[in-house]
């Protein structure tokens, strides 16, 4: 059964396999991108949930193909900042680093722009989380999501190199004292098992179960 993600990007899809890995035994499962398809739709994130961006993706997505659609959308909430940069973590820095810009370009931006309005804000105020909602779309309108939360800390400096975004400031919870690492240093194993993303997929694990079994 084939299964789109809305996604071009194909870690993404390596990462959804990993995570859902028994159900995609199961069911037979073939998860794709949406770089196996032409023309369609450029959706725009207009929503101000990352539910509601992840069901409008989803939506256009499984409307354009016919075939049942995966999507997610996540960001990072500080709680000093009322949970921004919330759903607009991606583009926190606006135009800073050029609307063309390589993708580790506007990462790095978004970073230090955090970074810098966070400077006088002290070490026990810095509690922060990332936010997935994981989403299910049938062809037929039938849909579903679950939201999945990983609570820390930021970080002044970032450290690792094994993630993107906002992953090498972030310092995750339940770490022994001594030897707490940024989630950037986290291996993709150890990611998988503590992100915001694979436990929202996992959460909507039973109910793609259900969806599937009966599309």
């Amino acid at each position: 059964m084939k299964v789109v993600l809305a996604t071009t990007n194909e870690h993404k899809v390596h990462e959804l396999n990993q995570i859902l890995a028994g159900l995609v035994e199961e069911l037979g499962l073939e998860i794709v991108s949406t770089a196996d398809f032409d023309d369609l739709p450029d959706v725009a994130e207009t929503e101000v949930t990352f539910a509601g961006n992840a069901l409008l993706k989803a939506r256009a997505i499984a409307h354009a193909t016919g075939l049942p659609t995966l999507a997610d959308d996540s960001g990072l909430t500080v709680d000093v900042l009322g949970g921004a940069p919330g759903v607009f973590s991606a583009r926190w820095s606006g135009s800073h680093a050029g609307a063309d810009s390589p993708r580790a370009d506007k990462d790095r931006a978004n970073l230090e722009l955090l970074l810098e309005q966070l400077a006088d804000v002290p070490d026990e105020n810095r509690g922060a989380a990332f936010v997935c909602a994981a989403v299910i779309v049938l062809p037929d309108g039938a849909d579903a999501y679950a939201i999945g939360e990983v609570r820390g800390s930021l970080a002044r400096e970032p450290r690792g190199g094994n993630g993107f975004g906002y992953d090498p400031i972030f310092v995750p919870d339940d770490q022994p004292e001594g030897a707490r690492r940024h989630l950037a240093e986290y291996t993709d194993a150890e990611k998988n098992a503590i992100s915001h993303r694979g436990r929202a997929f996992r959460d909507l694990e039973p109910t793609i179960r259900d969806l599937l079994s009966g599309s």
